[in-house]
């Protein structure tokens, strides 16, 4: 039960959570059985061809370059350049507040390149406001409280920052609480005072399904360095793999969850290696490769041993070798010695029926059953870290690929785990192992560029390359058992407030208004009835958005008298490598992702020539997840050659009647 069950209404772990801030927001089931628990499962999607675009055999991305990365578009793959990665570290604020361009996402795609290394500062050093990080902390408080019914975690240790600076790295709760779980009573058992242990800033965790993400970048290795093809077959590498009708499966398959595979089997009730290879030979799968997208265990269990198979050494070793002993990440590991136990967070009392072994409390050992199964070492499970830890891998990613002195991937390489190639299945976006632009857990963090994975044990990463920042959620949200965790409330409230922790500066003045990231509300910004005379009456305004795509939605709207009707307007996005091209929005709306520059726009008013006009932003959100919201700058009428509203005169700024926004600096 490595990941967070989200597919087609993110019913376990993901659309069923409100993204706020408080336990009230805590919702969506979390399934009891072992193998739906484990399982990113969604409903079946057909449509969408497969990816072409392998290279010959036997190269490797260093034998061409890529031109800054890969997309994937409409099931074949082009070549474009994405600014992500490299991008990021481009962009990245360096000592002292963050420059303006950093605020906007401007220059992303210019300037000499910054490796920046971590080390501890403010918020200002960041360039983040210090209100969102101290309200990062207080919601996942709350969440060590009923959160409806139970705690959501027993503790949690919360690592976020910008650039090469953590601006906090706090521990709450206890890493070990409870001895035990009574199922009669549905309570957990504590230990006695004495032996519970306190969350510190060093605690290893279960990583779970992150887990997932090193068995990504370790073939990512293999394939820029020409021994891993990713359009190859598995059945190619691992001959018996191809039982079950499964000889058309690729590693890209694998990598994306395109498999057919199912979510879940019981590889552990097989006592052999040899057995549970066998269940996985036979295994016939439950899709066409390439047809759907559903998230499976034994994807990355195929690719571990497609590793091991090239490289001649287990998984731990390479993990060991490649990745954390060259980034130095000397808390990262398979099957952790007895000597860390006292700094692990315990996660479950596993016994029947709940679990699928009768183990007891599982503390210092994997939790998931069928990495335990193979002896801790699993390509889907079974990694050990800290926080801090994987602060140095976001950084290094972040960074291109190389932290300090070591490089561990190319930034071709990088760009590939962030190039989403489920383009044939929106709303499951993948790139090379991480997740793409998913609110369900990466909150008002989530942009088309941003990259990350959760853990069934409570364990979450997010990448924003946009704004350079980084997130590491780690609890113990299965102790003392995982009916007890529901939704994803927690990681959704804390990548909120550290959207909102990075600054938006004003597009002109000193303050712009700000429609705030409330869910479930409506807010509006209404100007005072004006009269338009001219053939050439229009508004002008710069304008900034970021909101969850299709559900949340910023509207121009105008009435002259009791109805509101859409204002159809259009926006250039200027700055540097755009053309200014005018985008028309006929429906008066936007949603989604503005890329976080502050845009032009004009909307041509003679429709309501001849009358007394009043004219509206309305901000919409639904009750589930919010963007970063909405930016309105510089807000300002034209009849003619007269100007009969600017918003930079005080009297008119003055009639602004503002429900929900505010004048924000930042």
């Amino acid at each position: 039960m490595t990941g967070d069950t989200h597919g087609n209404g993110r019913a376990a772990d993901g659309r069923g959570a409100r993204g706020g801030g408080g336990p009230a927001g805590s919702g969506g089931g979390s399934p009891s059985g072992s193998h739906a628990a484990g399982s990113h499962a969604v409903g079946s999607r057909t449509g969408g061809s497969q990816a072409g675009g392998s290279r010959a055999a036997g190269s490797g991305i260093a034998r061409r370059r890529l031109g800054g990365g890969i997309l994937a578009l409409g099931g074949a793959l082009a070549l474009t350049p994405i600014p992500l990665a490299a991008a990021a570290a481009r962009s990245g604020p360096g000592a002292g507040t963050a420059d303006r361009a950093a605020d906007t996402g401007a220059g992303m795609e210019s300037g000499a390149a910054r490796r920046p290394t971590l080390r501890r500062g403010s918020a200002a050093r960041a360039g983040l406001l210090q209100g969102p990080l101290d309200q990062l902390v207080r919601d996942a408080e709350a969440y060590l409280a009923d959160s409806p019914k139970h705690p959501w975690y027993a503790g949690a240790v919360l690592l976020a920052g910008r650039g090469g600076t953590v601006a906090l790295h706090r521990p709450i709760g206890k890493a070990v609480r409870y001895s035990a779980y009574d199922e009669k009573t549905d309570t957990g058992v504590e230990f006695p005072a004495d032996q519970q242990i306190a969350m510190a800033e060093d605690t290893v965790f279960d990583l779970a399904s992150i887990s997932k993400l090193f068995t990504s970048l370790l073939a990512v290795q293999q394939i820029e360095r020409g021994r891993l093809e990713l359009e190859a077959t598995v059945a190619s590498y691992l001959p018996d793999f191809a039982g079950g009708g499964k000889q058309d499966i690729t590693v890209r398959h694998l990598l994306t969850h395109t498999s057919g595979f199912r979510a879940w089997i019981p590889l552990y009730e097989e006592p052999t290696r040899e057995g549970k290879l066998r269940m996985l030979w036979e295994e016939v799968p439950a899709s066409t490769p390439g047809s759907a997208y559903l998230y499976s265990d034994l994807n990355l269990i195929s690719l571990q041993l497609i590793l091991e198979h090239l490289t001649g050494r287990p998984l731990d070793a390479l993990l060991r070798e490649e990745i954390t002993g060259p980034l130095g990440m000397h808390r990262t590991r398979y099957n952790p010695p007895a000597s860390w136990k006292p700094k692990i967070a315990a996660t479950e009392d596993a016994r029947l029926p709940w679990s699928g072994l009768d183990r007891g409390l599982v503390w210092g050992e994997v939790h998931d059953e069928n990495a335990f199964g193979f002896g801790g070492v699993a390509g889907h499970a079974g990694v050990f870290s800290c926080a801090w830890d994987l602060a140095v891998l976001a950084r290094t990613l972040l960074n291109g690929g190389v932290y300090g002195r070591s490089r561990i991937l190319s930034e071709d390489s990088v760009d590939l785990l962030f190039t989403d190639f489920n383009t044939a299945f929106p709303g499951d976006e993948h790139g090379l192992g991480f997740e793409l632009y998913q609110h369900w857990y990466m909150g008002a963090m989530a942009t088309p560029r941003s990259a990350g994975h959760t853990g069934f044990t409570g364990t979450s990463l997010v990448l924003d390359p946009s704004t350079d920042t980084f997130l590491i959620v780690l609890g113990n949200s299965v102790h003392p058992v995982r009916s007890w965790r529901s939704g994803s409330a927690p990681r959704v409230a804390a990548a909120n407030q550290l959207a909102r922790a990075v600054p938006v500066r004003p597009g002109r003045g000193r303050t712009a208004w700000f429609s705030g990231m409330a869910s479930a509300s409506t807010a509006t910004l209404t100007l005072p009835a004006l009269r338009l005379d001219s053939e050439r009456a229009r508004l002008e305004c710069a304008l900034w958005w970021d909101t969850e795509p299709a559900s949340d939605g910023l509207f121009l709207e105008a009435s002259a008298g009791q109805d509101w009707q859409p204002v159809p307007f259009t926006t250039v996005r200027p700055g540097p490598g755009h053309r200014p091209d005018p985008q028309p929005h006929p429906a008066g709306s936007v949603s989604g992702w503005s890329g976080r520059v502050w845009h032009r726009l004009e909307a041509d008013l003679t429709a309501w020539r001849g009358r007394d006009v009043r004219l509206r932003w309305r901000y919409t959100t639904d009750q589930l997840y919010v963007g970063r919201g909405a930016y309105v700058d510089g807000l300002r009428v034209r009849d003619g050659a007269r100007t009969v509203f600017d918003a930079e005169r005080p009297r008119d700024a003055g009639r602004i009647e503002a429900t929900g926004w505010t004048a924000s600096t930042d």
